[in-house]
């Protein structure tokens, strides 16, 4: 026997809030709608990349998969994102970063969130610093060789996904050769409390794309030579000052939204 239909109004009588929790799916929906466009206007999903599963994203945002489902369809509508049906590179794919229609979505989730937002990327900022430090401390010749190889991926990759990509690919190696698995987890896990995934970080807007690239291949170059030469103070100073682009970009979707961010 199928459930019966949720009643439309509260009868006289009912619990108090009882209504209010039936209207929840909905309003769940519109903040989980809200904060996906959010992570693809502020650069966490370029255009071109590929979504995760639903099962992860519902596991990421703590609601129900149907949740997560009915807000990836309202960002199909919106056009920003389109999903493919066929083998492995079916999922769910963004197409456009910022388009106006999105504004007032950045506008809603990050004011809703900016202390938090900001406490949380001063935590990562300090965590990295120690994930660095200890890399400076504990690398091994190996480990210089993989980085040393990463960092010429990202200078070698192309504007965008592709850079965001062996950024991460970079930051990861950097928490191998730390080699401290309870630190790195614990900074993984703090970045996907910021938006939506690690290990992926906040590429930002297209207009200042490129420039922020090559600004983070000076601050690569300086960190991987910190802990190439085992100086432990410079790498951690180094890092937290490089992970503060995070929380610019977020200041700067904020000015942009029409808040502020000081």
């Amino acid at each position: 026997m199928g459930n019966p239909e949720p009643q439309t109004t509260e009868p006289t009588g009912a619990t108090p809030g009882l209504l209010e929790r039936e209207l929840e799916p909905s309003s769940r929906v519109d903040e989980i709608t809200d904060r996906l466009v959010t992570a693809v206007a502020i650069g966490e999903y370029l255009p071109g990349s590929r979504l995760p599963a639903e099962r992860e994203l519902a596991a990421s945002l703590r609601v129900g998969r149907m949740t997560v489902r009915a807000a990836l369809a309202r960002l199909v509508e919106l056009g920003l994102v389109e999903t493919r049906r066929s083998g492995r590179s079916g999922g769910t794919y963004v197409l456009q970063q910022w388009p106006e229609s999105s504004t007032a979505a950045v506008g809603r989730t990050l004011t809703m969130r900016i202390d938090e937002l900001r406490d949380r990327c001063d935590a990562i900022c300090r965590i990295h610093g120690a994930v660095c430090r200890a890399a400076a401390e504990a690398r091994t010749d190996r480990d210089l060789v993989v980085l040393r190889e990463r960092l010429d991926a990202y200078r070698r990759a192309e504007s965008g996904l592709a850079a965001q990509q062996a950024d991460s690919a970079l930051h990861l190696a950097i928490m191998d050769a730390a080699g401290n698995t309870v630190l790195k987890q614990m900074l993984l896990e703090l970045e996907a409390s910021v938006s939506i995934a690690a290990p992926a970080h906040l590429w930002g807007e297209s207009a200042t794309m490129r420039q922020m690239e090559l600004r983070a291949l000076r601050e690569h170059e300086q960190l991987i030579d910190a802990i190439a030469g085992r100086r432990g103070d410079d790498a951690e100073a180094l890092a937290r000052a490089h992970l503060a682009i995070d929380f610019e970009h977020i200041s700067a979707a904020m000015r942009r939204a029409g808040g502020l961010a000081d």
